[in-house]
């Protein structure tokens, strides 16, 4: 038996390792995703106002704090029993689309371009963002801007471009200035053409990654998703709906605290990151994916023209949903094209710069829960408070968590087809860190793991040799 440690997986937002388990002919038999970090925030806001939640579960994550700033509020807004001003709902849902841009844009071009640019196979020392820099210094340059404008909307709006305060139980804190808005429209028709032309330069490069394609992450699973009346890709607003493999509805209207009767929990010896899955279908048979493949495979239609336009193309990659996870960097240019024109579309609402957007209230519910989607999937925040409003319980989903399952499937199907003990490249290696890469997780968010983690703590002499140890599960 051999065992493989890549460790750390590179190109990941937080700490992680994967092992590989080789039999005596160098064939994979296990692999294994490990995250190796834990937060606590779950634990640590016990006890504060719950008005405070929203500006505290922004620090888990400097690169996708709106989501748990907007996941957050809808949680007290609900606490409150309160329907935010029209206005104040529309600016969230602006600041969100902001953040879809600069997530994804930070997601292909910084962290995923390496490969797709450069070649899985090449040199680590040149397959990064200073490889692409100097070999491709436009595309580079491209990737730069669309983020930057994503950063400078939060900014523009509110405030900072991390963690910013704007958003608060009841709506958000302060309305919009024609300048702002002035500002922002500005900006968008040159993210557009950067976003088309990078959409049609990944469509030019699918033929060279067949193999990848076949493999990473390559299985029926169920799929979960935000769903509307309108069928339209949806974010902010709506309920859960579960799809299966073919498209066919497993489960609707799955709102608020049903989702404890929908999604089960488990907790790993061998990670800090919780599991979720498909309760009706129990563990580990419930396997599901959410984020950007999931959002694309469950809307009838993003809603937008030119997102449209794009996604009747995705439709012809298969007959019923997409199960690749390969085609998440394809999903997420179609959302970013979406995200822009959608903003356009809500800046340019007559009510957009109203005074109206925030209601106040105490508490009139002991749990609140909020649901929306982030970048990278459904996220999921659970408070309970007592009668004055300090918080007794919090329960945070995110979507790292609900793609756990698929992830150490896909880690283990891409090893499999790859990696050949007797003959090891780091090509090989890399492709098992890239099918980890197609979901974009954010560590960072994987807030806790009840019990405890599997540890061992070994105690050596100055010249290195073993004198103790201690082993934990």
């Amino acid at each position: 038996m051999q065992t493989i440690t890549i460790d750390p997986i590179t190109r990941i937002e937080g700490h992680g390792r994967i092992t590989l388990q080789l039999d005596d002919s160098g064939a994979v038999t296990d692999a294994r995703f490990h995250v190796t970090q834990v937060r606590g925030f779950e634990k640590l806001t016990e006890g504060r106002p719950f008005s405070e939640m929203p500006a505290i579960v922004a620090r888990i994550c400097g690169i996708c704090p709106v989501s748990h700033l907007i996941a957050s509020s809808k949680a007290c807004d609900a606490i409150m029993a309160v329907q935010i001003p029209e206005t104040g709902e529309k600016l969230r849902r602006i600041i969100n689309l902001a953040q879809v841009v600069q997530s994804h844009a930070l997601s292909f071009f910084h962290l995923t371009s390496p490969d797709l640019l450069l070649g899985m196979d090449t040199d680590p020392a040149e397959r990064n963002i200073v490889g692409v820099i100097r070999k491709y210094p436009e595309i580079a340059r491209t990737g730069v801007r669309m983020r930057q404008f994503g950063q400078q909307v939060i900014e523009t709006l509110g405030g900072k471009r991390v963690h910013p305060g704007w958003i608060v139980p009841g709506g958000v804190s302060h309305p919009m200035e024609a300048t702002q808005r002035d500002t922002i429209l500005a900006q968008i028709p040159e993210i557009m053409k950067a976003t088309k032309w990078a959409l049609n330069w990944f469509k030019g490069q699918i033929e060279n990654f067949r193999a990848e394609i076949r493999t990473f992450a390559n299985f029926p699973t169920l799929f979960m998703a935000l769903a509307n009346e309108e069928g339209h890709w949806a974010s902010y607003k709506g309920w859960l709906r579960v799809i299966d493999a073919d498209g066919g509805i497993v489960a609707d209207h799955i709102e608020g605290a049903q989702y404890r009767d929908y999604i089960g929990e488990f907790d790993n010896d061998d990670s800090y990151l919780k599991t979720t899955y498909y309760k009706p279908y129990g563990y580990p048979e419930g396997i599901y994916r959410v984020g950007p493949l999931a959002r694309i495979n469950m809307c009838k239609s993003a809603g937008t023209p030119m997102a449209d336009e794009e996604l009747a193309e995705f439709r012809q990659l298969e007959r019923h949903t997409v199960l690749s996870s390969f085609y998440y960097h394809y999903a997420r240019l179609i959302e970013m094209l979406f995200a822009l024109e959608r903003m356009q579309a809500l800046l340019n609402d007559p009510e957009i710069l109203s005074k109206r957007v925030r209601a106040f209230a105490a508490v009139n519910n002991l749990n609140g829960v909020g649901i929306m989607e982030a970048p990278r999937g459904v996220l999921i925040h659970d408070y309970t408070v007592d009668e004055n409003g300090l918080m007794r319980n919090a329960n945070l989903i995110v979507a790292t968590g609900h793609n756990n399952m698929a992830i150490n499937k896909g880690v283990l199907q891409v090893a499999k087809h790859f990696v050949k003990g007797a003959k090891l490249q780091e090509g090989m290696l890399n492709r098992v860190e890239a099918v980890v890469r197609c979901y974009d997780p954010c560590l960072s968010c994987s807030t806790h793991a009840n019990g405890q983690m599997a540890m061992k703590i070994e105690l050596r002499a100055p010249d290195g040799s073993l004198l103790d140890t201690i082993t934990r599960g």
